[in-house]
């Protein structure tokens, strides 16, 4: 028999949780790109998401907030096709996710920031950069990376330098730059602003607020709860493998529940 994660949590059981859909008018204009349906992921007997749904529509930034352990990272694992699902389907722009390896995942235009920056620390700065564009075929890469380096200004100081030198602020802005290089229509943030000074949290999350602008659409997962639904257009609540509530970023900054759970009362 499997073993299933808790089946309580502070918004309450699961047959009687909250879920509200609530759609930015943002997010009715623009066009459905990723759509998870009924994901459901194990470790082991453990199961990891339970009958997960989410949709990210193009141009927005929808972010997932819970605590730790709640399978927020696993979520963002099984879309970059590094973890499997048992069953399922995330369906982006047509293609199941669940049955493309992972280099063609990115090849199809998802690219993924990981949480704990994962570069490559006895590389340069500039290797850094230049494997994020490995799957490219295109001319336009050195243009890329001059652009990618004027919006990251640390990263470009530290260009010939070993990666493994830099502060992690500076690191965590190398993997975010390094993820943009493979030019992806839907870029996967997980727990950009873990560690950083606040600063440099608020440094981060102006990148992604321009981010935003320019029209990258990008799913946040980050337990910095107050930042990740100010930029959010709609975002999810994850809770022990259960999508628990969702609505705009603007609602559930001021819905009771939330509050309480995550933004300190």
């Amino acid at each position: 028999m499997t073993e299933s994660l808790h089946a309580k949590n502070r918004f309450g059981t699961l047959g009687d949780k909250i879920k509200v859909t609530v759609r930015s008018p943002i997010s009715a204009r623009m066009m459905l790109m990723l759509k998870i349906e009924g994901l459901n992921v194990f470790y082991g007997a453990i199961q990891a998401l339970n009958e997960v749904n989410l949709e990210v529509n193009q141009g927005e930034v929808v972010s997932i907030i819970g605590s730790n352990g709640a399978g927020k990272s696993t979520l963002l694992r099984s879309i970059s096709g590094l973890v499997r699902p048992r069953t399922g389907t995330i369906d982006f722009e047509g293609n199941d996710l669940c049955d493309i390896s992972a280099d063609k995942i990115v090849q199809l235009g998802i690219s993924q920031s990981p949480e704990g920056r994962r570069i490559f620390t006895n590389m340069s700065v500039q290797e850094n950069l230049q494997l994020g564009a490995f799957t490219r075929k295109d001319g336009d890469v050195q243009k890329d990376m001059d652009r990618f380096l004027d919006r990251f200004p640390r990263v470009r100081e530290r260009l010939k330098q070993n990666a493994g030198t830099m502060s992690g602020g500076e690191q965590q802005m190398l993997a975010m730059c390094r993820a943009l290089m493979a030019r992806p229509r839907l870029l996967l943030l997980d727990e950009p602003s873990m560690g950083l000074a606040p600063n440099l949290v608020t440094e981060i999350f102006n990148v992604i607020k321009d981010l935003h602008q320019d029209g990258v659409t990008i799913l946040l997962v980050e337990q910095n709860a107050v930042r990740a639904l100010e930029v959010a257009d709609r975002a999810y609540v994850l809770e022990t493998g259960n999508i628990v509530l969702q609505d705009t970023g603007k609602a559930l900054l001021t819905n009771p529940k939330v509050k309480e759970a995550y933004l300190g009362g």
